[in-house]
């Protein structure tokens, strides 16, 4: 113990000189936003690259269990994309013309492969780092889909990884619909399962059953219609019993998310810039 009080007499001033040298340093990068922002950003390319070697780790000891998912996922597209083309088939009634409509909407997205770096299950705020950025195309609001069905929205965008907000992650609200019915909704989570999530606000006047699939509405600038979200498991009422509200299965297994795509599209910058500055119109108006 002696010991110890000696070494502090003998260098306080340079302890004191240290943490006074620290306090600097978190006064600067928290009260100045140009300095806040570099230092962010350089903190997330670290914590980004560190989460990619883990994750490259991680991936490399479950090869057969990832070949086991791709072919899953494979499976599950191919049966979306078959269910696209006959409801077009249904509307329309011309083969041909089915086809080249399914061409002419998928030839508007682009699908960018990313694979998840990190990811987070057991929390109210979860959220996934994904290995794309701005360098790539990448931009806030983008939707994020994987083989089996949606993700979530990118909310976070650096120079080379993202920060994705999935659907388990209590902020999230995805509108949605019910194959086949029309009958539209949001899709929310309320923290207490990682497989389940909520749709909320469906009509009284609805009619469907459990079983049946629920997926993207189309009813915003994020996701196309008919991506596939989950199934419904049972039927309840809302807090003010003026609507239904159902438990859905979520399509994606979030604790085997391995790779995903970032939905993007020619017209998206342009979407966002307008969508923003009918925001700001509106914050200036109220």
């Amino acid at each position: 113990m002696q010991n110890l009080i000696a070494f502090f007499t003998k260098n306080f001033h340079w302890l004191l000189f240290l943490f006074l040298e620290l306090v600097c340093v978190v006064l600067l990068f928290r009260y100045n936003s140009y300095q806040g922002s570099v230092w962010v950003s350089s903190a997330n390319a670290v914590v980004g690259k560190v989460y990619e070697w883990q994750s490259g780790i991680e991936q490399f000891f479950s090869l057969e269990e990832r070949a086991r998912q791709l072919t899953d996922e494979n499976i599950a597209l191919e049966q979306q994309l078959s269910h696209v083309r006959q409801e077009l088939l249904d509307l329309k009634g011309d083969t041909a013309l089915a086809d080249s409509i399914m061409q002419d909407v998928i030839g508007e997205l682009h699908l960018l492969p990313a694979k998840v770096v990190s990811n987070s299950l057991r929390r109210p705020d979860n959220l996934i780092t994904v290995d794309r950025g701005r360098a790539d195309g990448v931009l806030p609001d983008m939707g994020v889909i994987s083989g089996t069905g949606l993700v979530g929205v990118v909310y976070l965008a650096g120079e080379h990884y993202s920060v994705v907000m999935p659907l388990l992650n209590v902020h999230s609200r995805v509108s949605c619909a019910i194959r086949n019915h029309g009958y539209f909704g949001y899709m929310a989570w309320d923290g207490s399962s990682a497989t389940d999530a909520f749709m909320e606000d469906v009509p009284r006047h609805a009619q469907f059953n459990t079983g049946e699939w629920v997926e993207t509405s189309g009813y915003s600038d994020i996701f196309p219609p008919g991506i596939t979200i989950g199934k419904i498991m049972a039927i309840g009422n809302s807090a003010d019993g003026l609507s239904y509200r159902l438990r859905v299965r979520l399509n994606t297994d979030f604790s085997r998310l391995r790779e995903v795509s970032i939905i993007t599209d020619d017209t998206f910058p342009e979407r966002l810039q307008l969508l923003k500055a009918a925001r700001d119109s509106m914050a200036v108006a109220n």
